[in-house]
């Protein structure tokens, strides 16, 4: 089954699974496992910051930022379209009693005109007070795009000016560092807080990285904790996220090239009416037919291929480390034969 419905599927590798057979472990609660202390350790030298948080999901790594970020009542600026606000459950008004400004964007990013247009005022207290920026790059349902930094640098000078943070859902920011070959410290500097995915295209089974300042992170963790998140021997997954910290990183720029290749031969197909411009390993394919979605899923299923609807008219591929070459041959194959 060549299965390209999310890059959450990945599986470890047998290198990575002997790598996490033989992690040294200890109390995580008590700060005293020694690999989740050195991933940590070995993620916040990566982006120049000065410390990290392991924690279960991404999830919980935006949530808890949300959380030492925001007081109740605040107000958090993301996209609309934004992970922490679509796919999190909620979790911004539950978790943090938060309110959400939703603003429209290019494909998932957002602008600094569009961000201080709505930038409430703090002497009128009809409004929230605005407390936090969000930005996820690359963004998801945006087909993968990646921000320009220096968009990303005006966001940055302008939380600045105003005195409120800037966060960013960082689940999939390795593919958007290895495509622009920007310095992973260069680029966190803009940010008071990063979440990082291990689990998606970087090949680890779970878990996911909250980085920021040492007064920061020492929040996150006792947020953490009040959220359920403390571990004990956590190191035996700690030690996958490792592995692919150290060695999965660089071939990501594989998945984008199988991800342009898979665009090439969708621009060739009658049935395809348009797709996102592909940068990284996210293709969205906007269907000329909106109403053959699920038939085109069936078909393509019959042909040992998984892929996802992803909106009325829309469908998603995602390649990943588990995609090889002759399986890009063979989805490129299918498609083509593909009658719709």
């Amino acid at each position: 089954m060549i299965d390209l419905r999310s890059d959450t599927v990945t599986q470890p590798s047998r290198e990575m699974k002997e790598f996490m057979i033989n992690a040294q472990v200890g109390d995580d609660v008590f700060s005293e496992d020694p690999t989740v202390n050195e991933l940590q350790d070995y993620a916040a030298r990566f982006f120049g910051m000065e410390a990290a948080l392991f924690c279960a999901s991404g999830t919980q790594t935006n949530q808890i930022a949300i959380n030492v970020h925001v007081q109740p009542g605040g107000e958090v600026i993301c996209h609309e379209e934004s992970h922490i606000y679509k796919y999190e459950g909620g979790g911004i008004a539950r978790n943090s009693g938060a309110s959400v400004r939703l603003l429209t964007g290019d494909r998932g990013r957002l602008n600094v005109e569009a961000i201080s247009k709505w930038v409430n005022n703090p002497e009128d207290v009809h409004f929230p007070l605005t407390q936090l920026v969000s930005l996820e790059d690359t963004a998801n349902r945006g087909g993968g795009a990646i921000y320009d930094i220096e968009e990303i640098k005006k966001i940055s000078s302008f939380c600045k000016e105003n005195n409120f943070p800037l966060h960013l859902d960082g689940a999939r920011l390795m593919n958007a560092l290895v495509e622009t070959k920007i310095n992973p410290k260069e680029y966190a500097s803009n940010f008071d807080s990063i979440s990082l995915c291990l689990s998606k295209g970087l090949g680890a089974p779970v878990g996911s990285l909250l980085i920021g300042s040492s007064s920061f992170i020492k929040k996150s963790r006792r947020v953490r904790k009040v959220f359920g998140g403390g571990m004990r021997q956590a190191g035996i997954i700690a030690a996958g996220g490792l592995y692919a910290m150290k060695y999965n990183v660089n071939r990501l720029k594989e998945d984008h090239d199988h991800a342009k290749l898979l665009e090439a031969t969708l621009l060739e197909l009658k049935w395809v009416k348009s797709i996102l411009p592909v940068q990284t390993n996210i293709v969205v394919i906007e269907l000329e037919f909106p109403e053959k979605r699920d038939e085109i899923i069936t078909e393509l299923l019959k042909d040992g291929i998984r892929i996802m609807a992803f909106g009325p008219g829309m469908l998603r591929m995602v390649t990943h480390l588990d995609v090889s070459p002759d399986d890009i041959k063979k989805v490129q194959k299918a498609l083509c034969e593909l009658t719709v």
